[in-house]
């Protein structure tokens, strides 16, 4: 039995989508954490065992984890925490009790790269991820903590001002370069794990992408891609933090945003070498045309 939270999300729902084709040949059983089913497909609510609720209720993951053998484990946004512990290791902390009870034998979560790195105390959600992996890998379970730089998806976000006035935003400088990585990738490193779980112990899987890219090289390939000229903006971490404080996020989470981009812009993401076990295979390119390019025109 492998267990799914946030299925309905960019990386649980990929995830799912992998473990339905994948799990039931290996003769593995599915089961959902979903606060809506019906957010579910029809096809999906047919195929998986529906618990309802939020992962981070006791109650809720006690169900869930029950004959559990294995635990895909992502930290949902919650941009109205009083604090980033709050969002991540108090929200994760009845699931780290429930694995114990439960027996519960592996578990792959979904994290950030920087650990070891001088940064990594004072990148706002990257600690906060990192402290995360430390209480879950403090019950004994085997943990697997998927390393994470930044989402190519994560541009999705911008395609009204891609389209409408042809500009990318960001924080960094223009020519510093960092992996980045598809949610499609990370959701399949995890259900590797969950699906072989031969490994033991605990550790993170980083998934770097195939290539570092500045904001540069991504409005090169933008501009290629789409046949039109992108031009990258830079963003001050102060313009960045009013926008969110405008869309109504509480001061504890915005602040854990202009840590986090601050320390990217710092190079908290390119401690990691690459290798074949570290990259993950999507392009920019690639992603721009499978993914930015339909949504643009759409």
């Amino acid at each position: 039995m492998i267990v799914i939270t946030a299925p309905t999300g960019q990386i649980g729902s990929r995830v799912m989508g992998i473990l339905l084709n994948e799990a039931p040949e290996r003769g593995e059983e599915l089961r959902v954490i979903v606060r809506d089913p019906g957010k579910l497909p029809d096809a999906v609510r047919d195929r998986v065992d529906v618990v309802t609720g939020s992962h981070g209720d006791a109650e809720v993951v006690d169900r869930a984890f029950a004959g559990a053998d294995a635990v895909f484990w992502l930290a949902p946004p919650h941009p109205r925490a009083p604090s980033l512990d709050a969002a991540y290791s108090g929200f994760t902390r009845a699931a780290a009790k429930a694995f114990t009870v439960h027996g519960v034998g592996h578990v792959v979560g979904v994290s950030a790269l920087g650990r070891g790195t001088p940064a990594a105390g004072r990148a706002g959600h990257v600690t906060a991820s990192l402290a995360m992996d430390d209480l879950i890998a403090g019950t004994g379970v085997a943990y697997r903590a998927l390393a994470c730089p930044s989402f190519m998806d994560n541009l999705l976000r911008q395609v009204a001002s891609i389209r409408d006035d042809g500009v990318f935003t960001d924080t960094a400088a223009a020519d510093r370069t960092a992996p980045m990585a598809t949610t499609g990738d990370i959701a399949a490193a995890a259900a590797g794990l969950l699906l072989d779980r031969s490994w033991t112990g605990t550790g993170e899987v980083p998934v770097l992408g195939p290539e570092d890219l500045s904001a540069n090289d991504m409005v090169r390939i933008m501009s290629e891609v789409l046949g039109r000229p992108i031009r990258y903006q830079r963003q001050s971490l102060e313009d960045l933090r009013a926008a969110f404080t405008g869309r109504g996020v509480g001061d504890a989470i915005v602040q854990g945003y202009v840590d986090m981009m601050r320390s990217k812009d710092d190079g908290i993401d390119v401690g990691v070498r690459r290798t074949p076990g570290t990259a993950s295979p999507t392009t920019f390119r690639q992603w721009c045309e499978e993914v930015l390019k339909p949504a643009v025109q759409a």
